[in-house]
């Protein structure tokens, strides 16, 4: 029999207040497509990042190919040609592709100089090779996060990886780019290359992946052999009971307009219009919608009803007032919540601890600031507690835990339950179960419908189609900036919204 090309046997790793890996075994063959599936804080990632040199391990032995190995750092790693793709991509925004690909492996002339003409040769030759179509000499920061995605898996490549390890590779990606990636995944195993992914949607597991091995709270569960087990199954595993893939909810009772968009228009971050004549109305008590290929608008409406962005024309009026150019903080105050698309840069201050990141919208006053301004940090710790029991939330340190150290997923957790327990009269939630678990997923969207069953007014942007269906009342399909029509969430038909979502309105 071969040897399998991974073998990680009894790994443990423990953090302080935390056993991210207990004894965890996993067994990889060569040329599979393998996938490792577990909870938000499982220790998936740890795992990963122990097989890529970016943790040691406290105990346990790692083989690669048959040999015992030891990994102390990445350079360890690629010299046994591992490579891994994070979740937020390591790339130099304003460096060409080539220029991110080759950087520390730079081809030099014979004089010194660096060969960038090999090099963007080589790059092209490798991205038609892999099927990746890749431009060699575009700038990164002009590319789709797709795009990008597929710049990183050169990277690797580059570096004579046969071991691909990607951690949470279709977080940032849209349906389309998903299956764009599904099918490289495809290309690299005929190419007899090893492929690991992270990851918590079980359809993709389903449609590209021979096994998975499961792990639940740092522990082992099993490994299993994907065609033989249904997602019903998975979730089981994962998640340790029964979990429902439908939304159970009643029908709506809508009230009085709450969010008012009145022929928008938006000027987008490069200069070019990104929401043109936009009107839209969300009423209390009601999820509405907001479906569409990324990059169609969605991004800059948000960021104009929160205030990132300066409105050209239009209104945007907020219980009757008016709040198109108000500033960040008085919207907040006239009852507007935002959980955003990018948790890092607009939900979260990563240096900061975890109570700290759940007042950030309230410090300033009653119960948290008293009398000449000082923090009742008591108060503030008990709060963290109540919401790390209400959303699950996983910290090593409990509420003192630095958000920049938590899992991708707790941290949207994190932004979640600050955002719900303000109350807003309008919450707004873009790609709200982005890199969220299928137990995780199931507890947010009954949250959501919890605030829409209160009176709250919902406005959902999401990617997840079978999301936007699932929650919401009304859907508002939108291309290149514009709403093409809005339909009774009871009557569409995911084929419906589709061809909405590409321009053509519906009859």
């Amino acid at each position: 029999m071969l040897q399998p090309a991974i073998e990680m046997l009894g790994i443990t790793k423990i953090f302080p207040g935390i056993i991210a890996n207990d004894r965890v075994d996993l067994r990889v063959d060569q040329g599979e497509i393998h996938a490792l599936l577990g909870e938000n804080g499982a220790g998936k990632s740890t795992l990963m990042s122990i097989l890529f040199g970016l943790y040691e391990a406290d105990g346990g032995l790692i083989k690669i190919r048959g040999e015992e190995v030891s990994i102390r750092n990445p350079n360890d790693a690629t010299a046994l040609h591992i490579g891994m793709v994070h979740q937020h991509f390591k790339l130099v925004h304003n460096f060409t592709v080539t220029e991110n690909i080759v950087l520390g492996l730079e081809p030099s002339k014979p004089w010194g100089n660096l060969d960038l003409h090999r090099a963007e040769q080589r790059v092209g030759e490798l991205s038609r090779t892999y099927g990746l179509a890749v431009d060699p000499k575009a700038r990164v920061e002009d590319i789709s996060v797709g795009m990008q995605q597929r710049v990183e898996i050169l990277k690797i490549l580059y570096r004579d990886a046969d071991i691909l390890i990607f951690d949470e590779p279709t977080a940032v990606l849209t349906p389309q780019e998903i299956d764009e990636l599904l099918n490289i995944f495809r290309r690299l195993k005929a190419e007899d290359k090893t492929i690991v992914f992270i990851t918590h949607k079980l359809r993709e597991i389903k449609a590209a992946a021979d096994r998975c091995t499961i792990l639940r709270r740092g522990k082992y569960i099993d490994t299993v052999d994907v065609a033989q087990t249904s997602e019903q199954t998975l979730a089981e595993l994962m998640v340790g009971r029964s979990v429902s893939f439908r939304i159970e909810k009643e029908p709506p009772k809508p009230g009085a307009e709450v969010l008012q968009i009145q022929n928008l228009s938006v000027i987008g971050s490069r200069g070019v219009p990104a929401v043109q004549d936009l009107s839209l109305e969300v009423r209390s008590g009601e999820v509405v919608g907001v479906a569409g290929v990324d990059g169609n608008g969605q991004s800059e409406l948000v960021a104009a009803i929160a205030g990132l962005l300066p409105v050209q024309s239009g209104r945007i009026l907020l219980k009757g007032r008016d709040i198109t150019n108000l500033p960040i903080r008085a919207r907040n105050e006239s009852g507007l919540g935002l959980v955003p698309e990018d948790r890092h840069r607009h939900g979260l201050v990563l240096d900061f601890a975890l109570e700290e990141n759940l007042i950030l919208k309230s410090y300033d006053r009653p119960p948290y600031s008293g009398t000449g301004g000082f923090l009742n940090f008591p108060l503030i710790h008990r709060h963290a507690q109540d919401l790390i029991a209400d959303f699950d939330i996983r910290a090593a340190n409990g509420p003192a835990t630095l958000a920049a150290s938590m899992s991708g997923g707790n941290q949207q957790k994190v932004v979640i339950a600050r955002e719900i327990d303000l109350s807003p009269d309008l919450l707004i939630v873009a790609q709200p179960t982005r890199g969220l678990d299928v137990g995780a997923i199931e507890y947010i969207h009954g949250r959501i419908i919890a605030e829409r069953d209160k009176g709250r007014a919902v406005l959902l942007v999401s990617f997840e189609l079978d999301e936007i269906l699932g929650l919401c009342d009304r859907i508002a399909a939108v291309s290149k900036g514009r709403i093409v029509g809005v339909v009774d969430a009871r009557d569409a038909q995911e084929r419906q919204i589709g061809a909405m979502m590409g321009g053509v309105a519906s009859a």
